[in-house]
Parts: C-alpha cells; sequence; structure tokens
C-alpha cells in the first residue's frame, strides 16, 4: 500500500437551520496519496464546501459542527489540534479552491 498523505475516515458535519439540524456532510472516506489532487464533482448544494470546510476545521461554530469521523494529514490528526495548530497548517500544509 502506498504512503497517505491524507486520510479521510468517517467525516460527518451537520448545520442547523432553525430548529432543525441538516446533515450536510455524511460519512465521508477517502485517501490522498502523495503528488495527488483530488477533485469534489457534484450538483449545487451537494456537500462540497461543507466537505473541504470541515477537513480545514472551518466550519462556522454558530452554524455547524462536526460530529464524527477522523482527518490526519501526513500522520498528524487534525481534529486534535488547538486553533493556533491548525492556522499554521492551513495554507501552508492542506488548502482548498471553493
Amino acid at each position: 500500500m502506498a504512503d497517505v498523505t491524507l486520510s479521510v475516515r468517517g467525516l460527518t458535519t451537520d448545520y442547523r437551520s432553525g430548529s432543525k439540524t441538516v446533515r450536510a456532510v455524511d460519512e465521508v472516506s477517502f485517501d490522498v496519496e502523495p503528488g495527488a489532487t483530488l477533485g469534489l464533482v457534484g450538483e449545487s448544494g451537494c456537500g462540497k464546501s461543507a466537505t473541504a470546510l470541515s477537513i480545514t476545521r472551518m466550519i462556522p461554530e454558530t452554524a455547524g459542527r462536526i460530529v464524527a469521523g477522523s482527518v490526519v494529514l501526513n500522520g498528524v490528526d487534525l481534529m486534535g489540534l488547538r486553533r493556533e495548530q491548525l492556522r499554521r497548517v492551513r495554507g501552508s500544509k492542506i488548502g482548498f479552491v471553493p
């Protein structure tokens, strides 16, 4: 098995809409190998941006939250990092183009 740069497992994110909860990302899993590029393609509103925001932990706290899953980048669990640590990772190690 090849090395994995990014491993996403069971990523699940909910948004609040009034009194309702909407599942925007539902148990997404994938691996990205070194040197590879991943493109998310789908219809408007299917969760592409919510997935990218979840991976980078940029979901606005007032609107939603990551409820399950793991995101491991080069052996580091991004879900366990503090905000300051995440700031150093975003842009230099991981990013996305909406």
